[in-house]
């Protein structure tokens, strides 16, 4: 082990302990608004993100879109199909009708 190996090893236990210290003082108020402000930072830079991608590559986004419009569509005929299955619809009767051919 160098030098540098046990610096970097040393700030790494200050940077927890100020961390740590700064967390327990701070009120748990302040601590949402903190995670707030991150989370909001986080759409910012991922919507600026998406649209790069999208300005770079409108053909990839479509399919993407595409893509997922036909997940959900498969996902919602699966959960109907196995609702069926339970028996959770409305009961009702039928009967078979028989066809005739005219002419």
């Amino acid at each position: 082990m160098n030098k540098f190996d046990a610096y970097t090893d040393r700030v790494v236990d200050f940077a927890g302990k100020v961390g740590g210290a700064v967390k327990d003082h701070i009120p748990d108020h302040a601590m949402r608004w903190i995670e707030t402000g991150a989370a909001i930072g986080a759409v910012k830079t991922g919507s600026r993100v998406a649209r790069t991608f999208v300005k770079r590559n409108p053909a990839i986004a479509v399919a993407a879109v595409a893509g997922a419009g036909l997940l959900w569509y498969a996902a919602r005929r699966r959960a109907k199909r196995i609702q069926a299955e339970e028996g959770e619809t409305i009961d009702g009767e039928s009967r078979r009708v028989a066809s005739i051919r005219h002419g």
